[in-house]
């Protein structure tokens, strides 16, 4: 009844009756979550050319305009039909045609135009696979254009295209990234098109675009980025990740999480995002485990906490540590207990944690709940881990989080309920530090999670230290009585438990 479970991000199927409404409230929470994240993640990239920069300047001196208003307002559908005819019945001079086909085509209604006349993508196809380079590469300009339409209908007609794209990234060609953009704004709309990608072999394609352009950061950014959004499908699980997990995609992808100091952290970012959606998606990370994930992402994760603790949060350093958080919370309840310690390699993450979690909790409060339910995960299966937040005089730090709301005092509470069922030894020196004299005061909390779980922990630290007068002289007899009024029967059953079994009878 009282035993704590862990907490994932991962949805749960194996909560007890008496936790069943709070769970089936949880899940609810936890879909809204994910449809607000995956409207967040599942994103379309634009990518500028610098010469259109510099026409840009150049049309409006002194101010700043964007090439998709700039050709919004003036290349009509109409145009694009003109430029296509021009395309179909010229010989020569295409590129000529192409380059102002392309920057129309960032007109929505332009879009839907082109792909509805006939042949239009057969043209495109035919020039894309042309001798003349430079038709070529407007081709793939003019797809990329297509394919960052907000019109699903778009992602389907790059199909014929999409081979080709695939066959580019395994040569030299000047065109990788735009091609690996226009790839991954296509993986997410439909799953014919997720289908047709997997069978041409978009997955060996970006481990080989990767394992040979390392050095090109760019490339590397832009193929983490066409691998993550193809991650985003719904079955994902079952179709993706194992072809994933097999690939050489896992070991390139860890190779990239080390930031370059002169490139940014961008293709880092994108890396640890694919990183976090492998080790969300399924039970078991053994082949995530064996190849070193949870201590490279350990010991970068302490880099940049130390780094964010001392206020250093230059070119977004949270961004990288959000997801590095989430791989590292959910290998951490994947990983066999006995294996723990060998798995962290001699990382220290217990102080790391806590300084991250007080560091964050004005500034980024979600993320310091992120960072708290790290510190739960591992203090869950490790009592190492718990001894540590002990013998570091850590648990104090802890306590002063616990008015805090937003889901971090639950998160902390947790992480205390997963010291006090440790040993008993433990919760002696919880309450010598504090700890019944705070649960009087989560006891009072409006919020009905804090209270279930102040119960929970009261009750590991009734029956396991000899203790409760001090709970008693510091209020917590009036405080168990007035919950037997609260509007959650599961919560008045618990406090009149404490109250009848333990409190009373002791005192």
């Amino acid at each position: 009844m009282w035993r704590l479970n862990k907490v994932r991000h991962k949805a749960g199927g194996h909560a007890n009756s008496l936790e069943e409404l709070r769970t089936k409230r949880r899940e609810k929470e936890r879909a809204l979550r994910q449809a607000r994240r995956d409207r967040q993640l599942v994103s379309k990239r634009l990518l500028l050319n610098e010469d259109e920069e510099q026409d840009t300047m150049e049309v409006t001196p002194g101010e700043q305009v964007s090439f998709t208003i700039l050709y919004t307002d003036f290349r009509s559908p109409q145009d694009v039909v003109t430029l296509f005819q021009k395309l179909q019945h010229g010989s020569t001079e295409k590129e000529a045609f192409l380059r102002p086909l392309s920057k129309a085509l960032r007109n929505p209604s332009a879009q839907l135009t082109f792909i509805k006349l006939e042949n239009s993508m057969h043209l495109l196809v035919g020039l894309l696979t042309g001798s003349d380079a430079r038709c070529r590469l407007q081709a793939v300009r003019c797809l990329h254009e297509l394919s960052h339409s907000p019109h699903t209908s778009a992602a389907s007609a790059c199909l014929p295209a999409t081979p080709y794209l695939l066959t580019y990234l395994s040569g030299q060609s000047t065109k990788f990234t735009l091609c690996l953009y226009t790839l991954g704004n296509i993986c997410p709309e439909s799953e014919k098109v997720k289908e047709r990608l997997l069978a041409q072999g978009i997955i060996p394609a970006l481990a080989g675009c990767i394992q040979n352009h390392r050095h090109n950061l760019a490339v590397v950014e832009a193929a983490g980025f066409a691998l993550f959004q193809l991650l985003q499908s719904k079955d994902a699980a079952q179709k993706v990740i194992p072809a994933v997990l097999a690939s050489s995609l896992p070991s390139q992808l860890l190779s990239v999480l080390t930031p370059d100091p002169d490139f940014g952290l961008a293709p880092a970012i994108e890396c640890a995002w694919c990183l976090h959606s492998l080790t969300s998606s399924s039970e078991d990370h053994g082949e995530l485990l064996a190849q070193g994930a949870l201590k490279q992402c350990c010991s970068l994760l302490v880099s940049l906490g130390g780094a964010v603790a001392d206020g250093n949060t230059d070119q977004g350093v949270e961004l990288l540590v959000c997801p590095l958080l989430r791989c590292v919370g959910n290998l951490l309840s994947s990983c066999p207990s006995e294996a723990l310690h060998s798995e962290l390699g001699g990382v220290d993450l217990v102080a790391p944690l806590c300084e991250l979690v007080v560091a964050l909790l004005h500034t980024l409060p979600a993320l310091a709940k992120e960072t708290a339910w790290v510190l739960n995960n591992l203090t869950a299966h490790s009592t190492e881990s718990c001894s540590a937040l002990l013998t570091l005089n850590l648990v104090p730090r802890l306590l002063e989080l616990l008015p805090f709301s937003q889901g971090i005092n639950t998160m902390v509470l947790r992480v205390l309920a997963n010291v006090a069922h440790k040993k008993k030894e433990f919760c002696i020196r919880l309450a010598e530090l504090g700890l019944l004299s705070a649960l009087t005061a989560t006891l009072k909390m409006a919020d009905q999670n804090v209270v279930t779980l102040s119960l929970e922990v009261l009750f590991m630290m009734i029956v396991s230290c000899p203790q409760v007068e001090q709970f008693v002289s510091q209020g917590g007899l009036s405080v168990l009585e007035a919950i037997q009024y609260n509007s959650d029967g599961e919560v008045r059953r618990r406090a009149t438990y404490l109250l009848e079994q333990h409190i009373l009878t002791e005192k």
